[in-house]
């Protein structure tokens, strides 16, 4: 991902540069970065960290996954879950951890985060300490980073027509059974989303292409002596990814502007308010950058100069 020139130059620099400017107007800016498993967020992040470096620009990089719960507690946030996993789905993390983190960085104070170590505990991975950054930029890169509830709307959704029209991938009557349990989770990182200045947005052209990303970045792992998850346990991670918030139903709402949705409760919306999206890039099966427009919130430099479809 981080390899594809059209990529950096119309997405990752100007992602940069705005952080760059929020920065140099003498603000603490952190913003967020979603898009799905194996598309490349790390990647692509840390090259941002070290041209920021060079520009003279401390820019610190958090995971969504840093702030996963502790083993125990987080074993017994997903216990029962239809998909076998302990960590993925909203739920799993801790976001008053996040919000108290963004809080108290952009107010002024230290930047404190978590450390998860994803080979301990036989993959299933734990805390494994913290780590205090100086930074005068912040970029939260993350799956769901940015998604907000559907509350009450859920009810009236007809997934099978979505999915049918997104492509051939279906939900198990248990897995169905869950989305209120994993919407209502999702509630709580409404707060956290609100010290975030903007969301920025990669997408892939197809939802079957974060499946063969990770497997390939899994392979690759695999081929430099790292540690790697079994076929099986891989691929329920991936499928709750994609599965407890349907991308169907979750990722067209990133992109909308703060107005009330039809059938949604006022409260649901205030604790989750949309972030302001500065730019959406399509990704292609290579994840290459095959489209980008430009979001109407955040008045970025992001370049609309490619066309999605």
């Amino acid at each position: 991902m981080a390899g594809d020139p059209a990529l950096l130059r119309e997405f990752g620099l100007p992602l940069l540069e705005r952080l760059q400017q929020l920065a140099e107007q003498g603000r603490r800016p952190a913003i967020g970065l979603n898009a799905p498993v194996g598309a490349g967020k790390s990647s692509l992040c840390r090259l941002l960290a070290g041209l920021a470096q060079e520009r003279g620009l401390r820019l610190a990089v958090a995971s969504i996954d840093d702030f996963y719960l502790p083993w125990p507690e987080r074993l017994r946030a997903m216990a029962g879950n239809p998909f076998g996993v302990t960590r993925v789905p909203p739920g799993s993390h801790d976001p008053d951890l996040l919000r108290c983190c963004l809080a108290h960085w952009r107010g002024g104070g230290e930047l404190r985060l978590p450390r998860f170590d994803k080979t301990l505990r036989n993959g299933e991975g734990d805390r494994c300490g913290e780590q205090l950054l100086q930074a005068d930029a912040l970029l939260l890169e993350g799956w769901l980073v940015g998604c907000r509830a559907l509350g009450p709307a859920l009810d009236g959704v007809d997934l099978d027509a979505l999915m049918a029209a997104a492509g051939p991938r279906t939900l198990t009557p248990q897995e169905r059974a869950w989305l209120p349990h994993w919407d209502r989770e999702l509630l709580a990182y409404g707060p956290a989303w609100e010290h975030l200045d903007a969301l920025w947005v990669l997408r892939p052209l197809s939802w079957t292409l974060p499946r063969r990303w990770r497997f390939q970045a899994e392979a690759r792992q695999r081929r430099s002596g790292g540690a790697t998850l079994s076929a099986e346990a891989l691929g329920r991670l991936v499928r709750a990814s994609l599965c407890s918030l349907p991308p169907e139903l979750y990722a067209p709402r990133l992109c909308e502007p703060r107005l009330r949705a039809p059938g949604l409760d006022a409260t649901g919306l205030e604790r989750c308010p949309a972030l302001p999206v500065a730019a959406i890039g399509v990704l292609d099966g290579r994840r290459r950058l095959r489209g980008l427009k430009s979001g109407a919130g955040d008045h970025s430099s992001a370049s609309s100069s490619l066309s999605i479809g």
